[in-house]
């Protein structure tokens, strides 16, 4: 009956397929995102164990290798972990695997143990563990959260008496908490490090709460906590690029009023504006993936807490308040040093036009004054070309005068009554004017376009 109706249900997808143009090459995988990640099904009591690793340098054959060493898991194909998302079936507990860009999560969903529940004073959770011993420790990665997750059932009418047990249960110590989705179920933390690395949450919610619905909760919290810490790393280098950034700007400060006063030479303040420069670029380029990094993960957090629609517990304060009023701090400081890091990259980029615009003048000013140079150095070699000139024009004529003196004397040899010194010196204001001209015209075919 049910392969039929499946069949049936294959028939009627490719008919209506059948009449749809092809299909883009990720439409089915950009469709399917919206369930790439459920929730997971939580049957109170329950209680989540949670890490949630560093996965720089850890690729996912070896995830897959650690996968496979929980029992019944030693067929688990490769393939199954190319969806980012897994959940493994194990006797008697859950075990999720889900990895993002920076970090993989690992969550195991197992029954609350014995004497873990309301009532208990500060519980061991670990006692029993459904993993093997060495199981969480091998994750690859470098833990960035874990969390001890608590989900029980309890009468939510008695606010005092349930706070007392709540209380009880965190050893006594100072709690936050609150209503979630307007009074459905509450969350209880404390937001400390155990001596065994965990942090410890605890769920109440009423007799009849859904799978569903636990796991929403579940996946909501754990979630708040993952991207609160995942922002908070932002801070620590927001907070090394501080005395980098002071001396960076005080050297700018300098370069600027060296520039201004013209107190040093462009190289000089060309070699030390690219120095500063290069500096400020490196820590762009090595950070900026960071600070938007947090600011994402910030918006994320914001966007969870919105989701878990809290509300007050008299005498405790809200998870969402507790941790934005902590959280808001930090994001400001890395907020500002990002801001402060893109001004001080214009600023230098401003001055390096500046420097550049003040180059460029005074390689006019050379310019021009080579320019007046070689104008000068053209009106001398006219007037010396002129003066050659005229020399020129004395000399041929000279030349050709002997020339024709030679031919009065040969004609005189002759027998011709001819005085060659008399008509050599007629005809000398004829050769020189014949030669003047001569040089015109070859001047003015030279001219001539």
């Amino acid at each position: 009956m049910t392969s039929s109706l499946s069949s049936s249900a294959a028939a009627s997808c490719a008919a209506s397929f059948a009449l749809l143009p092809p299909d883009d090459e990720q439409r089915a995988v950009l469709h399917n995102e919206l369930h790439a990640r459920p929730s997971a099904r939580v049957r109170l009591p329950a209680l989540i164990i949670y890490v949630a690793v560093l996965n720089a340098g850890v690729t996912r054959e070896q995830e897959w290798v650690h996968l496979r060493q929980l029992p019944g898991q030693q067929a688990l194909p490769l393939d199954s972990l190319h969806g980012n998302f897994l959940s493994l079936r194990c006797d008697g507990y859950t075990v999720q695997w889900e990895r993002h860009t920076e970090f993989t999560r690992y969550a195991v969903v197992q029954p609350l143990p014995a004497g873990a529940g309301l009532g208990a004073a500060e519980p061991s959770l670990l006692s029993a563990p459904v993993v093997a011993p060495g199981w969480l420790p091998g994750i690859p990665g470098r833990t960035v959260a874990a969390i001890q997750l608590a989900m029980v059932h309890g009468d939510l009418s008695g606010e005092g008496a349930l706070m007392a047990q709540a209380l009880a249960w965190f050893g006594g110590r100072a709690v936050v908490a609150s209503q979630l989705g307007n009074g459905h179920s509450w969350a209880v933390t404390e937001f400390h490090l155990a001596a065994d690395g965990f942090e410890r949450m605890l769920v109440i919610a009423p007799p009849g709460t859904t799978d569903m619905r636990a796991g929403r909760i579940s996946q909501r919290l754990l979630e708040l906590e993952t991207y609160r810490l995942m922002a908070l790393r932002g801070l620590p280098v927001a907070k090394a690029l501080g005395p980098m950034l002071a001396e960076a700007e005080g050297q700018l400060a300098d370069i600027t009023a060296r520039l201004e006063n013209k107190s040093a030479s462009d190289q000089d303040l060309l070699d030390t504006l690219v120095s500063l420069a290069a500096r400020v670029e490196r820590a762009t380029a090595e950070h900026s993936y960071r600070f938007s990094a947090t600011r994402a993960y910030s918006a994320l957090v914001g966007q969870r807490i919105t989701e878990l629609r809290e509300k007050p517990i008299p005498g405790t304060q809200l998870l969402g308040e507790f941790m934005q009023r902590r959280l808001s701090p930090a994001m400001a400081t890395v907020a500002a040093t990002a801001q402060r890091l893109a001004s001080l990259s214009e600023r230098v980029s401003r001055t390096s036009a500046l420097l550049r615009t003040r180059v460029d003048i005074a390689t006019e000013v050379q310019n021009q004054q080579l320019l007046e140079k070689l104008t000068r150095g053209q009106e001398l070699q006219l007037r010396l070309q002129s003066t050659v000139e005229g020399l020129s024009i004395a000399a041929i004529s000279y030349y050709v005068v002997s020339l024709l003196l030679y031919v009065g004397k040969a004609f005189k040899a002759a027998g011709a009554p001819v005085n060659p010194e008399i008509a050599a010196g007629a005809l000398i204001p004829l050769v020189l004017w014949g030669v003047w001209r001569t040089t015109r015209r070859i001047h003015e075919k030279i001219r001539a376009p």
